[in-house]
């Protein structure tokens, strides 16, 4: 039986202590993030870990992120603490921002997806931050979602997934941004971006300076993934999604001559996209701003599967800011299946 625990309006204590209980004791719980919602368990207890691994059919070699609430817990969990990492957590902690540093002997394999390294973050949640200090536990949590499909951005989604499948289900409403974290190595020289996330790149080279940016986020296959949405097809609905890339105009009018071609053939059509509406089977304007389209993107994708559509005609935005987050998740979702207008 799964526990549904409401705290929308307020974050209440006594429920916390609920949910705090459960992770003590090697148990799964469901909780909102400032980014998307996180499936958490003790991480440094690797019978607890190994069930988020079970519960989502995630690969054992996919990392998961380790949450923390007190920066003191970065020196628990990682060696050799770089003078970066600690004016990155400075700026940007609590905050959508993962470090990948050398792991300490408490931290199992199991969480670190057989690394060396560990990946580690404090959120921006007043219920993801009381919730790890009632716990008394750094928390491993991946997105609460099963592995492949799109990330939980509502405690609904995650019971559409998990109801009955995992101990606890923490409600705290819609998250804020909608992306997941911005994953960083800073195990190389210069740092690495693994993976753009809700802290656009250009904000943190302000703070340290030129960033690498790893080929994963462009899409070419690695034999090891060093942060979660590097090596395994991520964020995909069942139905098969198109992206369509290029100048707003022309990509507006190549959604139109896709969907007419799609209409003749019989073939049912979703739509996300900017703004205009498309008389399409089903149609979800994902917003004028790259935050809105961050923040909708996920629920989209899960409302238009839902909706019974074969294909999936998805706008592409240009890669500045969280602008860089959606098009990683978007063509991962489309397994790079991109249009050109």
């Amino acid at each position: 039986m799964t526990i549904v625990i409401n705290m929308r309006d307020r974050v209440d204590n006594r429920k916390i202590k609920i949910a705090a209980k459960f992770i003590r004791e090697g148990k799964l719980v469901a909780f909102p993030t400032e980014t998307v919602y996180g499936l958490g368990a003790d991480a440094l207890n690797e019978k607890a870990v190994r069930r988020i691994f079970e519960a989502k059919g995630r690969p054992a070699d996919n990392p998961l992120i380790v949450h923390i609430a007190r920066f003191e817990q970065l020196y628990e969990l990682a060696r050799n603490v770089p003078r970066e990492a600690e004016i990155l957590a400075e700026h940007f902690w609590p905050g959508p921002l993962t470090i990948v540093l050398p792991k300490k002997d408490n931290v199992p394999k199991t969480t670190t997806g057989g690394l060396d390294t560990v990946a580690i973050r404090m959120p921006a949640h007043e219920i993801a931050l009381n919730l790890i200090k009632a716990s008394g536990r750094p928390i491993a949590a991946p997105s609460a979602n099963i592995s492949g499909k799109p990330s939980p951005t509502l405690a609904e989604h995650v019971v559409d997934d998990f109801y009955g499948r995992i101990e606890c289900i923490i409600d705290g409403g819609e998250v804020k941004i909608g992306v997941e974290s911005t994953v960083l190595d800073l195990t190389t020289k210069p740092p690495t971006l693994l993976r753009p996330g809700g802290l656009p790149l250009e904000e943190i080279e302000r703070i340290i300076g030129r960033i690498k940016i790893h080929p994963a986020v462009k899409g070419k296959t690695v034999d090891i993934a060093k942060a979660p949405g590097m090596k395994y097809k991520h964020y995909a609905p069942n139905a098969q999604v198109i992206v369509i890339e290029g100048n707003r105009e022309k990509v507006k009018e190549k959604i139109k001559e896709l969907l007419k071609e799609y209409k003749k053939r019989g073939i049912k059509v979703g739509i996300m996209a900017t703004g205009d509406f498309y008389e399409a089977d089903a149609y979800v304007n994902l917003g004028n701003s790259e935050e809105e389209v961050a923040k909708n993107l996920f629920r989209a994708l899960r409302e238009l599967d839902k909706s019974g559509v074969d294909v999936i005609l998805a706008e592409g935005i240009e890669e500045k800011g969280l602008g860089l987050a959606v098009m990683n998740r978007l063509r991962k979702a489309a397994g790079y299946k991109i249009v050109r207008a």
